[in-house]
């Protein structure tokens, strides 16, 4: 049995609706709290044949405060020298930026709630093809494009919305994993963030999320399907 590994860094920000996909494929699926410390060390002790770094509301570049990001940077790299399959999400994509020597820093504003991305010509025949709707978007930070990274996906607020490199690497700085029922989560433990966002409301969020969740939790599910398929091919 192949065995995935996701690093959380928040109880709510899971791997949503990509977790039954692996569950199908036969994955054992692990969760790595980074709360309990000793992450690089709990991941590398199950040699995991994808990994995947989640979501979370610090920064990156915040590694004084909590420490832990450095072990998942120098862990990021390790899996990457042995050419196994990476996933970041918003956090995650972040970390894989930064771990390969790109910058990350604040966005120009906080983009918070549901839009479409655009893809690039290299992301219209990618698995993010299947992404024809909008997404799910939370996030106040930005980056670089990593070394050899393909842009794959941007919005007017974020160039960089996602990229690739070679076929086992894609870091996603949207939410395609996100179900439906887990927004009001979201919307409970963001709270403060949202109330700084200009133009920001739990309403409409809870009011977007009725509208468009259920067909992009479609949408996600074909999507990491695809992308596993040429991953693990």
């Amino acid at each position: 049995m192949a065995e995935a590994v996701a690093i959380r860094h928040i109880a709510f920000e899971d791997l949503g609706s990509f977790e039954q996909v692996l569950r199908d494929r036969d994955f054992d699926v692990t969760y790595v709290d980074a709360a309990q410390g000793h992450v690089r060390a709990r991941v590398e002790r199950r040699r995991p044949d994808l990994l995947v770094v989640l979501g979370g509301p610090m920064g990156a570049g915040e590694t004084d405060a909590y420490p832990f990001l450095e072990e998942e940077m120098a862990l990021i790299r390790a899996h990457l020298s042995r050419a196994k399959p990476l996933l970041g999400i918003c956090l995650g994509a972040q970390l894989i930026a930064a771990a390969l020597g790109a910058k990350v820093f604040p966005a120009e504003a906080k983009e918070l709630g549901w839009g479409r991305v655009d893809l690039s010509g290299e992301g219209a025949v990618s698995p993010l093809a299947a992404l024809t709707g909008p997404v799910l978007h939370w996030h106040g930070d930005t980056f670089d494009l990593p070394p050899g990274a393909t842009h794959l996906a941007s919005t007017p607020v974020c160039r960089n919305q996602a990229f690739a490199i070679g076929r086992t690497v894609l870091g996603l700085q949207f939410h395609p994993e996100l179900r439906g029922s887990a927004v009001e989560s979201w919307l409970i433990g963001h709270a403060h963030e949202i109330s700084q966002a200009p133009g920001v409301s739990v309403q409409q969020i809870r009011t977007d999320t009725h509208r468009y969740a259920e067909a992009a939790e479609e949408r996600g599910r074909r999507f990491f399907g695809r992308w596993l398929d040429g991953a693990t091919g």
